[in-house]
Formats: structure tokens, C-alpha cells, sequence
């Protein structure tokens, strides 16, 4: 019955000492990250590589997903989560996309060309801006193609 015990508690700290993991892991198995990911986490700090393809900063809520062509899936508008608006580096919603949360203003980073945004809010629009010069409005639920240098995302209510 001792040994049970004993089992028992080591088997808790195991379960324990996982659960207290960070919530997010740095690379992957091999330990390389796809080059799109590297750049933008060298250029705007407080990000962390979820895996090969995708980074996070929480305090931004802005993430970073990199996608190849095949196997996407459609949801709010594209690919672009409900209640997020995001841009993506290819026209008509292709290539990699950056989502953000929050609605506010949310630089880009230089690393990344935008050529297409969506809002997959349920209200308002975005702006796709160079500075303060809009270079494209998308309405709620919408997304459109950007030409232009996008700086900021400007959302709007």
C-alpha cells in the first residue's frame, strides 16, 4: 500500500511539473523556425514562436501565422478568426497573416508586406493606412486587396 502511495505522489508531480509548462513552446523538434516568423520576431519584441509557423505577442495581441497554399480553412471571413481583423502578405487573402484582437490602431511591422486585409468583426471597419493616408476601407465581415505600403491597421468601431 506504501509503494501505491508513493507512485501515486510521484505520478501527481509529473502531472504537476507539465501543467506548470510554459503555455507556449519556443521552435519546434528540429529547431528552426520559417524564415517569415524569424524576421518578425527579430523586429518586434515580446513575440514568442508557438512552432515552425506561427508567433505570438500578448501584449500586442497580435499573432503571426504562416500558411502555405493548401488546406485553409474557411472561417469568418476566409481565414481570419471571428472578432479579429487581419493582413496578409498575398492578395485575396493568401500567403501569411497577421491577426490582431484589439481594436486600435496596429502598427505592421516593416517585414511584412501587406496585400490583402479582412475584418471579421460583427460591426465598424478597418483601415489599411500608410501613416495617416488610407489606402483601403473594408467594411465588417469584408476583406479587400491593398496596393500601397500598409503601415498601420486602423480600426474603427
Amino acid at each position: 500500500m506504501k509503494r501505491m502511495t508513493v507512485l501515486a505522489s510521484c505520478l501527481l508531480g509529473v502531472v504537476i511539473a507539465l501543467g506548470a509548462a510554459p503555455a507556449y513552446a519556443a521552435g519546434t523538434d528540429d529547431g528552426e523556425v520559417h524564415p517569415e516568423v524569424a524576421a518578425m520576431l527579430a523586429e518586434v519584441s515580446g513575440g514568442v514562436a508557438v512552432d515552425s509557423t506561427h508567433a505570438v505577442w500578448p501584449r500586442l495581441g497580435m499573432e503571426l501565422a504562416v500558411r502555405d497554399t493548401a488546406g485553409l480553412a474557411a472561417r469568418s471571413v476566409g481565414s481570419c478568426a471571428t472578432n479579429r481583423i487581419c493582413a496578409f502578405n498575398g492578395s485575396s487573402l493568401g500567403g501569411s497573416m497577421l491577426s490582431f484582437s484589439t481594436c486600435t490602431v496596429s502598427a505592421i511591422p516593416g517585414s511584412f508586406t501587406t496585400r490583402s486585409v479582412a475584418d471579421a468583426r460583427g460591426s465598424g471597419y478597418v483601415q489599411a493606412r500608410n501613416a495617416a493616408t488610407v489606402l483601403a476601407t473594408v467594411n465588417a465581415g469584408a476583406w479587400a486587396n491593398v496596393s500601397g505600403t500598409v503601415t498601420n491597421l486602423r480600426c474603427v468601431l
